[in-house]
């Protein structure tokens, strides 16, 4: 029986611009398909996507759920579309508040938004919850660049009795980015969720930046990859010294590299 890899990509090409995140983004689902594994690929449906070129359309099955983010109920709405070259179905998560007319990080002036760690959990509570939903359970879950980077603590902590994640291991690629602000000044208690508790935040600085939000991920997941030099070497040093099976950058022929890496983890 194949092997099941959810990837979850905060940007795949040609949704977005090219970059070397949304060439991965759009590639590697493919690539390991080829190599014989069962793939499912999920998106933030950014504000800046162009839902008439890419021909999204909502899964009405799928939609319809409320997520209490903050105390405040946001509703989720899953869109779908097929990469032309590749024939990958994609999966995209949105809502009218965190995503609709809204850019990625920053808005149109350069400023980034000030919400963006409660983005961040919307998108990881809903790919999870969508997973539930498609009964498929994936046996590893790769998750690419900040925006899906609260996934593996959820993974390993809220979701840990659901029969779908129950065997589900978790590989965290880091990438470079240019974000300075705080998610939010309340994220860590945003972040609390069944048993993603207080108690498991405590070690985390309460002014969580993306290095702290590095440092969550790597501690949750089972393997880290370098999907982009340069990353934060105090990530990788970390990552080393919690002793996670580790991925340096492979370069541009990047397949094998990555596979053999998913097989180790699986």
């Amino acid at each position: 029986m194949a092997k099941k890899v959810l990837f979850v990509n905060q940007e795949i090409n040609p949704y977005l611009p090219e970059s070397a995140m949304s060439v991965i983004g759009r590639d590697l689902p493919r690539m390991t398909q080829d190599a014989g594994f069962e793939i499912r690929t999920f998106m933030p449906k950014w504000g800046v996507i162009n839902e008439r070129r890419g021909q999204l359309h909502e899964v009405i099955r799928l939609s319809g759920m409320n997520l209490v983010i903050d105390d405040t109920d946001h509703p989720l709405i899953i869109k779908v579309a097929s990469i032309p070259t590749s024939r990958i179905q994609v999966y995209f998560i949105d809502n009218e508040d965190y995503f609709a007319k809204r850019q990625m990080a920053m808005d149109e002036s350069g400023n980034e938004y000030t919400d963006n760690g409660q983005r961040a959990i919307f998108f990881a509570r809903g790919v999870l919850e969508t997973v539930k939903k498609l009964r498929w359970s994936p046996d590893l879950i790769v998750c690419q660049g900040w925006m899906s980077a609260v996934i593996p603590f959820y993974v390993k902590t809220a979701y840990h009795d659901e029969p779908t994640f129950a065997n589900t291991k978790v590989a965290m690629a880091l990438y470079p980015n240019d974000l300075k602000n705080i998610l939010g000044e309340h994220f860590k208690k945003t972040l609390e969720f069944k048993e993603a508790n207080e108690e498991l935040l405590k070690p985390y600085d309460d002014h969580f930046d993306l290095i702290e939000l590095g440092k969550l991920a790597i501690d949750y997941s089972d393997g880290v990859i370098e999907g982009q030099t340069p990353i934060t070497e105090s990530l990788i040093k970390y990552a080393e010294d919690k002793q996670r099976p580790l991925l340096r950058y492979p370069g541009e022929d990047y397949a094998k590299a990555y596979t053999d890496f998913f097989d180790t983890l699986i």
